[in-house]
């Protein structure tokens, strides 16, 4: 492939509706301009851009892809973007490293919740987006309804560029506003015709709409459109082009990525109206911490990991936007993070599951490198001289957390292994250990993203694993008091054991930071000083294991003030014994009570489905806090059991069709209502047992 100038790239991210079609849009783009000799298709799991074995198998995209297609001396990197809501990770990295986006809607279906998602996203990021309205061969195809649905959505800046001759079966061509010309499919070429007599009233009038919004970006033109004078076919597209980078309109463009009709002339507007790396800059910090934009004119390195993968041959590939300077293969950078130099070996471009070698990548490029040992996604690679940290993107936290753990026993290291190296390809999902039941949890975006995590830990490291709800870290404690005895008393020949104890049970200061405030109150020697400490370790060996229903005991207070010992019997192990049979019996006569962990949560809805949410945090045990508008969504703030959550990312998602978002934290913890309380330590029981 030959080397382009910034100026002749591009970098595009395809986004929308799981179903919409990028995908098969991306291949129809590489076939058009020749870079694929097949047009695959993503049914039979022939594409380019979906090369997982996961992928093709659920045929659906799961990973963010990249391939250049080279159009009229141009480099358009295509970005093809996940349309499923657990995926979201990789759609907003590409956005990071993108340029511009292309928003894929499906003429039959229309406004769907992911084109909803990605227009939020793209309004995010703040880039300029083009809209394509796939698949106009459809059955039920009809421009007009969904070009209205569009607007209805996103607002009037949504003007189409194009009109279809037809539609769904009589769909056969297309007219372009800006040239006034009109092509139809022949055979294998397209040729241009005149202009359907039938037409002429509409594309009169689109026409017009389209100058009236394109011209809102450029004042000079605007004055000769309100004066009525006619523009040339050039001031037109000049105002297209400056509009679609301003955003002050968003041009809609139509054809069939099945047929490939509609794709030369998609790609024509992407490299006329939309913008190169030349246009974009990003915010980065100093090594003074000072913040500073890099653009492509800062002649020293800085480029972003947006993304690290597992290539079975070459190893862990790192993928990397350039926004300044070169990088070069054989070289060095330096990663403004870990403070260290790294070996940079041979550079590659990616096209889908291949990668070309090549010398050097230049501003605004993308490209990949292997086999770096101590980078991973959202560091910088820097100049050394310069060290400019850039800006990281903003992954958004997992929101269904399931307990993992290998179906053959001794798999337990293979496990820990292949899961570290997962996360380090995904931000979106995290693996640790729970301090409180041992359980391994994992955390992702959804129940499809933790099921196609345990399929790649299957497929790359040859675990099989499990998945089950977690354990909630229930805890223990005391509402009342208790004055307790406890007598180890033991002679069976030989030395014997003797300790006894008094103890004093009672509520804990919420204040204390320990779990176990212990007062020694001993007078008169009752039980000798070189004794007490072992009768403080009795009472914190067993904090751990409550004895209620086996959960770790929390803010207790416990105060020794009497007790008894022998001369020749007593012995610390005695005491230990002693102090733990005594607030075992005392614990359970001071009102014992579960503790359960419960959640600040706070969810992100559309107005419409605020009654529905609302009545299933009642039905949840939530406690409502509070609520306020967002632009045009509401934010419900609630403190929920952690129990009632783990599946709560499926739950809101069917509840709100994919419209609902949340997050969560740790808040405190609190009573559990005797009824439930009830069935927790049954079932502990019943476990012990």
């Amino acid at each position: 492939m030959k080397e382009y100038g910034t100026e002749f790239l591009r970098n595009v991210a395809l986004l929308g509706h799981g179903g919409a079609g990028k995908t098969s849009l991306a291949e129809a783009m590489l076939f058009v301009a020749k870079g694929i000799n097949r047009l695959g298709r993503v049914d039979d799991g022939t594409t380019v851009m979906d090369f997982e074995a996961e992928e093709t198998r659920r045929q659906i995209s799961i990973n963010t892809a990249l391939a250049p297609a080279e159009w009229k001396n141009h480099k358009i990197n295509i970005l093809d973007t996940p349309g499923y809501f657990d995926f979201v990770g990789d759609v907003i990295a590409a956005l990071t490293v993108a340029d511009a986006g292309l928003l894929v809607v499906c003429a039959s279906s229309g406004v769907e919740v992911g084109t909803e998602k990605s227009w939020e996203y793209l309004e995010q990021v703040g880039l300029p987006r083009v809209v394509f309205m796939n698949k106009m061969d459809r059955e039920n195809a009809n421009f007009a309804r969904v070009v209205a649905e569009l607007r209805d959505h996103f607002g009037p800046k949504l003007v189409p560029i194009q009109l279809p001759i037809g539609e769904a079966e009589t769909f056969s061509g297309i007219v372009d506003l800006v040239k006034m010309k009109a092509f139809v499919k022949d055979g294998d070429s397209i040729k241009e015709v005149p202009i359907p007599a039938d037409m002429e009233g509409d594309v009169e009038a689109a026409r017009e709409e389209m100058i009236e919004a394109a011209s809102v970006a450029d004042d000079e033109l605007m004055m000769k459109y309100l004066e009525g004078e006619s523009l040339t076919d050039v001031e037109v597209e000049h105002a297209v082009k400056l509009g679609t980078q301003t955003g002050e309109m968003v041009p809609i463009l139509c054809g069939s990525a099945q047929s490939t009709f509609g794709v030369a002339a998609l790609m024509d507007h992407m490299i006329q109206a939309m913008p190169s790396p030349l246009n974009r800059s990003i915010i980065g910090t100093d090594a003074s911490g000072n913040e500073v934009t890099v653009t492509t004119e800062d002649k020293e390195l800085t480029a972003l990991v947006y993304k690290t993968m597992a290539d079975p041959y070459v190893g862990k590939l790192t993928l990397f936007r350039v926004f300044s300077g070169t990088l070069r293969s054989d070289s060095s950078a330096y990663n403004v993070r870990s403070g260290r130099d790294e070996r940079i070996g041979q550079l590659f471009l990616i096209v889908g599951k291949d990668q070309v070698p090549v010398s050097k990548i230049g501003p605004g490029d993308l490209g990949a490198v292997a086999k770096l040992q101590d980078t991973t996604t959202n560091d910088t690679l820097s100049a050394k001289e310069k060290k400019v940290s850039l800006k990281p993107i903003a992954f958004p936290k997992p929101t269904m957390t399931m307990a993992i753990s290998p179906k053959a026993k001794g798999d337990e290291d293979k496990i820990g292994s292949g899961l570290s190296r997962l996360s380090e390809e995904d931000p979106t999902f995290t693996v640790e250990k729970s301090p409180y039941t041992g359980q391994n949890l994992v955390s992702g975006m959804g129940d499809l993203h933790l099921e196609i995590m345990c399929s790649r830990l299957h497929k790359k490291f040859g675990v099989e694993v499990e998945l089950e709800t977690p354990v909630v870290p229930y805890r223990e404690t005391i509402r009342g008091t208790a004055d307790v005895e406890g007598k180890h008393k033991k002679q069976s020949g030989g030395r014997g054991q003797f300790g006894h104890v008094f103890l004093k049970l009672s509520p804990g200061d919420p204040e204390h930071e320990d779990r176990l405030e212990f007062v020694d109150d001993i007078f008169g020697g009752a039980v000798p000083r070189n004794f007490i400490p072992a009768v403080e370790k009795g009472l914190r060996e067993i904090l751990d294991d409550g004895p209620l229903a086996g959960y770790p005991v929390e803010n207790i207070r416990v105060s020794l003030y009497d007790g008894s010992y022998h001369a020749v019997d007593s012995s610390e192990m005695a005491f230990k014994i002693a102090a733990s049979m005594a607030f075992r019996k005392g614990f359970l006569q001071a009102n014992p009570v579960l503790l359960e962990p419960i959640m600040n949560v706070e969810i992100t809805v559309p107005e419409a489905f605020m009654g529905d949410v609302m009545g299933d945090m009642n039905k949840k045990r939530g406690r409502i806090l509070g609520m306020e508008p967002k632009g045009g969504l509401q934010v419900i703030r609630t403190q929920v059991p952690m129990a009632e959550m783990f599946k709560y990312a499926i739950d809101l998602r069917s509840m709100t069709q994919g419209r609902g978002s949340f997050t969560s934290e740790f808040s405190h913890y609190e009573e559990v209502p005797m009824n439930i309380a009830e069935q927790v330590i049954a079932e502990s029981k019943k476990k012990d047992e």
